[in-house]
């Protein structure tokens, strides 16, 4: 039988997208599916090892942009913001009904063995290395890579 595979291209660092594709990898992951997830862009918000603003990257420019950008604390919802609490709001809500927060969904992502990669490109443009990331992020790489890794099964774009 060929192995059930799943591969996320993670380029949003919204909170209710990361939530949908953290959603998708460990219920993927828990069914027995081989899961990937290509981190790229506002996506490696998502699996900074900071997870406030910190002064990460090579240079003013990369490290002031990372600033703004902040970490995984630091992401917004993707419509409806209201300056910035609508996700301390949606996980209030999200634990009172005794579903697993964002930052529950990554860890239980990890847990459950899925693939995190991050994209060489991204990182070379936002200037941040790999030390920057959870330790969970297993390789830096590029578009080829990834799609070698994915091959034979489903990809989704979040």
């Amino acid at each position: 039988m060929a192995t059930k595979k799943l591969s996320i291209i993670c380029f949003s660092g919204d909170f209710d997208k990361l939530v949908a594709a953290f959603t998708l990898a460990s219920g993927s992951a828990a069914c027995n599916y081989e899961v990937n997830i290509f981190f790229t862009f506002w996506g490696l918000n998502a699996v900074k090892h900071k997870e406030g603003r910190t002064i990460v990257g090579k240079g003013f420019l990369a490290r002031f942009f990372n600033f703004l950008q902040g970490g995984l604390r630091n992401v917004p919802m993707s419509r409806l913001n209201f300056l910035g609490a609508s996700p301390k709001l949606m996980t209030g809500m999200m634990r009172k009904r005794n579903v697993a927060t964002l930052k529950e969904l990554i860890e239980a992502s990890e847990a459950l063995g899925v693939n995190f990669y991050a994209c060489e490109m991204s990182m070379h443009i936002l200037g941040i290395e790999l030390k920057d990331f959870r330790p969970s992020v297993k390789e830096v790489l590029g578009v080829s890579r990834f799609l070698e890794y994915s091959e034979g099964g489903e990809k989704l774009f979040i």
